[in-house]
């Protein structure tokens, strides 16, 4: 049995792309200011993994002497800095003109025909950050009954509702109209359901978070390998991601340690194939909150989860870690930074201390997976399969 295991670990970039200042994103290094802002921050796996290695890093203190396995970072080719296209990328799509985004909100117009669709009207509707959006509307939400829409710099439409005002199924039910509706003129990325309690007196979102995303333009990695007859289990929100395209399993996480949880049982299973992992606290929790001390604490929780990665690995199993974008706790704003992100890859025939330079794109990951799983190479991407095995 063979797996290719590709955890994201979502938003963990590694310092800004020669055209960042194009996307107001100069001078962002996610990882770098994070450890420039936590003093004691203790990651002594993802250093043997050799992300202190990587070309061009600002922190060579964390370098290894023979890292365990491969490193290297990746850029983005695509334009943009949002989820979908970071992970399409990886997966062999190529998006060439970005995805609509709302800087002033959503039309009037728009807005009017939803509203008149799911029967209420709606507040917000405006960029913002979710965890402050509840807190400053949830009060009028949760007396008037009208769902609270909001955006941000990626092409999302998020809606965010008590659950004790707005049941679950009829959020979904909801987001599920925005996502028909959300096409041609008012085309959008991503529809998010964000449900959310009140715990203590304070309003908290749940791990009930529902993506409803475009499909892919054409076939992705995922595609080429479930027609070679491989199994592609999605963990966390990676089946939303592809709108379930090119998926054979998915499984729902809750958290980080959750995803951790679900990647090592799958690791587990007896299949040849990929599994596809997003991790995605780091950036909901953490990156989009400007939270740099919290986002360090997040990276040791995964960094102390590694061995059991390593040790779950099968005798022909590769393991891979990278991300989708970067999300800069230091950087202005709420949103996503133009970032490289970085390549770890590991497994017990993966050769130690192998420096794969700067990939010109992200899809290289899911051509080396494609690659080992004996699947049809992707439109874009070139596979390191020979460099690393």
């Amino acid at each position: 049995m063979s797996k290719v295991i590709l955890i994201v670990t979502d938003s963990m970039g590694v310092g800004a792309l020669p055209d960042a200042a194009a996307y107001g994103d100069a001078g962002a290094d996610t990882f770098g200011h994070i450890l420039r802002e936590k003093k004691d921050f203790n990651i002594p796996n993802l250093r043997r993994l050799g992300i202190g290695n990587i070309e061009g890093v600002a922190w060579p203190q964390l370098a290894c002497p023979v890292p365990l396995g491969a490193f290297g970072k990746m850029a983005e080719v695509s334009k943009g800095k949002d989820t979908i296209t970071g992970h399409w990328e990886i997966a062999g799509i190529y998006t060439e003109i970005p995805f609509k985004t709302y800087p002033h909100g959503f039309p009037q117009k728009f807005i009017d025909e939803f509203e008149q669709a799911i029967g209420v009207g709606v507040l917000g509707n405006y960029p913002t950050s979710g965890t402050e959006v509840i807190e400053k509307l949830g009060p009028e939400h949760e007396a008037t009954g009208k769902p609270i829409v909001y955006t941000s710099a990626d092409s999302v439409f998020q809606i965010a509702a008590n659950t004790a005002v707005i049941p679950l199924p009829r959020l979904y039910e909801i987001c599920e109209t925005a996502r028909r509706l959300l096409v041609g003129d008012v085309a959008c990325g991503r529809v998010i359901a964000r449900p959310y309690v009140i715990e203590n007196g304070k309003r908290v979102r749940t791990p009930d978070r529902k993506d409803y995303a475009v499909s892919p333009p054409e076939e992705t990695v995922l595609d080429k390998i479930k027609k070679a007859g491989k199994r592609v289990y999605a963990v966390g929100k990676i089946s939303d991601i592809f709108n379930g395209q090119g998926v054979t399993d998915q499984v729902h996480t809750e958290s980080n340690m959750d995803g951790v949880d679900k990647t090592i049982e799958a690791m587990k299973m007896d299949f040849d194939g990929f599994i596809f992992t997003n991790l995605v606290d780091f950036d909901s929790k953490y990156g989009h909150r400007r939270d740099a001390l919290g986002y360090g604490r997040c990276i040791e929780e995964f960094d102390a989860r590694i061995p059991e990665l390593l040790a779950a690995l099968g005798e022909d199993d590769v393991l891979m870690i990278c991300a989708d974008h970067g999300n800069d706790p230091v950087h202005s704003g709420y949103d996503h930074t133009r970032e490289y992100v970085p390549l770890l890859i590991a497994g017990p025939k993966v050769k130690a201390g192998v420096d794969l330079g700067i990939r010109t794109s992200f899809a290289d990951a899911g051509a080396t997976a494609a690659d080992i799983l004996g699947a049809e190479a992707p439109a874009i991407g070139k596979s390191f399969k020979a460099q690393i095995l």
